[in-house]
């Protein structure tokens, strides 16, 4: 998800994508740690949009 669709979103919108941008997260660190995944790049790239979102969240 780039930066101009983020700022496109309302707040509410932006908070429900934190919560499950994070449960995602959360799946993809369980699953490396049972077996190692394909991309371990994609832990990566979910960890810098949670953060991406919650940077939107508080500048709104």
């Amino acid at each position: 998800m780039k930066n101009t669709e983020i700022r496109s979103l309302s707040a509410s919108e932006i908070a429900e994508r934190v919560v499950a941008e994070k449960e995602n997260l959360s799946k993809l660190k369980f699953a490396h740690s049972i077996t190692p995944i394909e991309n371990p790049n994609r832990i990566r790239e979910a960890k810098r949009l949670v953060a991406r979102l919650k940077t939107a969240l508080a500048s709104k």
